[in-house]
Order: C-alpha cells, then structure tokens, then sequence
C-alpha cells in the first residue's frame, strides 16, 4: 500500500511517500517545507500510483484559534479535492499509536518513528544516515517527520480494519 501522507501548514506543508510493508515500510520520498501552491500543483504527480492521501487532521480541542489555523484547514480542503480519494486523521491518534499516551510530544513519535527502521547507515544516527551513507530515513526533516507518523499510523489502522 503507498501512501501520500501531508502534514499541513498555513503556507508550507511537509509531505512523505510512504510505501507499507509490514513489519516496517520504506519512505519512498520526503519532503519538508513546500510551498502549499507547488504542492497543489504537483500533488497529482507526486502521488500517481498512491492508493490513500491522508492529512492530518485540524483539531483546536476547545482553544481559541487564529487565522493560520483557517489558512491551514484551507490548505488541507484544496488537497483533499486535488487528489480526490482522501482521509484525515487527527495527530492525537497518531500520539497515541506510537507512545499510547496523548500527552506525548512530537519528538517522543519522532523517537518511536525512527527505533522502527533499521539502523543500516553511516554516522551518529544509523537509521538516518549521511549522504554518503544514507539510511531508510534519510531525507526525511521538519515536517516530513509529522507526515511520516501519520503515514504509519495510518497503516496501522488499515492493517487493523482489514
């Protein structure tokens, strides 16, 4: 199952290709930081042969929002329609999937991304790598992280349905 996973912002978003394999997957492609109009434009490209888009899901859980918040929803509504065949889900989800606890910060899921790949590149972080001795994650930045996660949570809970 590939899977375009998008973890959107305002005006940038961070995006994976995630192509699932149990017992782990392998990220095809990750970007960090697009540009939200370069996106669009590229999405259906990007995401030719994927079988699910998933977006993370806004969620305010009661706190007064600002306008970055209604540009992010915005931005997730225009790929939605882009790509056609869609799913949110919400990052507490996501939380709770890798650490079962939803106070969980996104560097705790980072962590428990990361000890699911093999430690099979160069330097201080095997799992990442260095350029030239690239790991299964390496490429994968800001957030891409947050895109991955979802990604993988989402796999998860389609391996679970089915």
């Amino acid at each position: 199952m590939l899977i375009l996973a998008i973890d959107p912002g305002p005006e940038h978003s961070g995006w994976c290709l995630y192509q699932h394999e149990h017992p782990v997957g392998e990220v095809v492609v990750a970007e960090t930081d697009y540009d939200n109009d370069e996106l669009l434009r590229k999405i259906d490209t990007i995401a030719l042969d994927a079988d699910y888009l998933v977006i993370e899901q806004v969620m305010n859980y009661g706190m007064a929002v600002g306008a970055e918040v209604f540009d992010t929803v915005f931005w997730s509504g225009r790929f939605a329609q882009e790509f056609g065949r869609f799913c949110r889900m919400p990052f507490l989800e996501v939380k709770l999937h890798f650490c079962h606890d939803s106070r969980a910060k996104e560097s705790n899921v980072r962590q428990a991304v990361r000890d699911q790949f093999p430690k099979t590149g160069g330097g201080k972080r095997p799992d990442i790598g260095t350029k030239g001795q690239p790991g299964p994650l390496y490429g994968v930045t800001g957030h891409a992280w947050s895109a991955l996660a979802l990604a993988m949570a989402f796999a998860a809970k389609q391996e679970a349905n089915s």
